[in-house]
């Protein structure tokens, strides 16, 4: 253990297992192609953003599969995460659990087999109602841009799915709990249960500001979840946007970060940590009464192939070092790693094993 952080996790190092990371979301299949700026601009779409499809959409999806070079990958911001932290592990298989809901259908059958490539223990409740949620990446250069028809993935009902005695045992399980806000949109009594839970048993509870949206609109389910929140993810876009939501009056994003810091919390045994990205600049994080820097992996700009999913690979390799009990700034040199092996590829995909030590 290094001088900076305390244990995250009290008590004696555990060996790991099955189902002591879990996280709960939407579950989407990512159709990810390269288009130009006429694309963009025949759906509005701004060439850096993601947002929920509207009815000014639904051609973009079929548009999308028409050209001739279209990836299929298992996505979804939590699912990526979990996915990515499980690579990260290798050993044991399922260390990661997954909730999310899926249709009955060909995408759903696509994710349940990808899920299972991953090792990751996916859970999905599936119905009939709305066809598997898809996410179409629009890439243009450096940029990526996200529409989620979420789809099944709206549908995920907490009394049919989450308060089954079976799946809750899977949640009791957990040490580690990671929803991204994108969730907030389809079923913040999930969240807050799984919330709830971790902060009486003195375990990990992490969440993402996901999106500028999120605060803009769901900003109400967000600070109910808030005082729950022991880790909170975001970027700088995305910090900033909350710190405009809630008056912060500040565009400093270590100030943010600290404001943020400083939120109610419920759990006061565990001193919330705020961590932000900024892309290729410095990841921004609280460490105890301090903000601290810490630079990300050099990279030549001619590597990168796809940003997209990076975020959520940082996030995936600070679980998979959070799991494991280490130091703050050992998640966060994970999660750099993860990020930077990501970019490198399309979609959020990753080679065999991690070279990672």
């Amino acid at each position: 253990m290094s001088e900076e952080g305390p244990n995250m996790l009290t008590g004696r190092k555990t060996a790991l297992s099955e189902n002591m990371l879990f996280g709960m979301g939407n579950p989407l299949l990512d159709i990810s192609a390269v288009v130009d700026k006429d694309f963009l601009d025949k759906f509005g779409l701004k060439p850096n953003d993601q947002i929920l499809a509207e009815d000014q959409h639904k051609a973009l999806f079929e548009e999308i599969v028409k050209r001739n070079k279209v990836e299929y990958h298992a996505g979804g911001s939590t699912q990526n995460s979990v996915k990515i932290a499980q690579w990260m592990l290798q050993k044991p298989h399922k260390v990661a659990t997954f909730f999310g809901c899926i249709g009955k259908d060909r995408f759903g059958e696509i994710l349940k087999k990808k899920a299972e490539e991953a090792h990751v223990d996916a859970h999905y409740y599936e119905q009939n109602e709305e066809p598997t949620g898809t996410c179409a990446a629009c890439i243009t250069g450096d940029n990526r841009s996200l529409v989620a028809n979420l789809a099944a993935a709206n549908c995920y009902k907490k009394e049919k799915h989450l308060d089954l005695d079976s799946n809750w045992e899977l949640v009791k399980k957990a040490k580690v709990y990671y929803i991204a806000g994108f969730f907030l949109t389809v079923s913040s009594e999930s969240i807050l249960k799984v919330a709830r839970h971790a902060s009486d048993k003195n375990k990990i509870f992490c969440m993402n500001l996901s999106a500028p949206f999120i605060s803009q609109f769901f900003k109400e389910p967000l600070m109910k979840v808030m005082p729950y929140v022991d880790i909170l993810f975001g970027n700088e876009t995305e910090a900033a946007t909350f710190a405009k939501e809630l008056g912060f009056e500040t565009d400093d994003i270590a100030e943010i970060a600290k404001k943020t810091q400083n939120l109610p919390k419920e759990n006061t045994k565990r001193q919330r940590v705020v961590v932000f990205t900024q892309g290729k600049d410095d990841t921004v994080a609280t460490v105890g009464d301090r903000v601290t820097m810490f630079p990300v992996l050099d990279i030549d700009q001619n590597d990168i192939v796809d940003t997209n999913g990076a975020g959520d690979a940082f996030v995936g390799g600070f679980l998979s070092a959070l799991v494991q009990e280490h130091a703050l700034e050992e998640c966060i040199r994970a999660g750099h790693y993860a990020a930077n092996v990501i970019i490198r590829r399309v979609g959020c995909t990753f080679p065999e094993k991690p070279d990672y030590h």
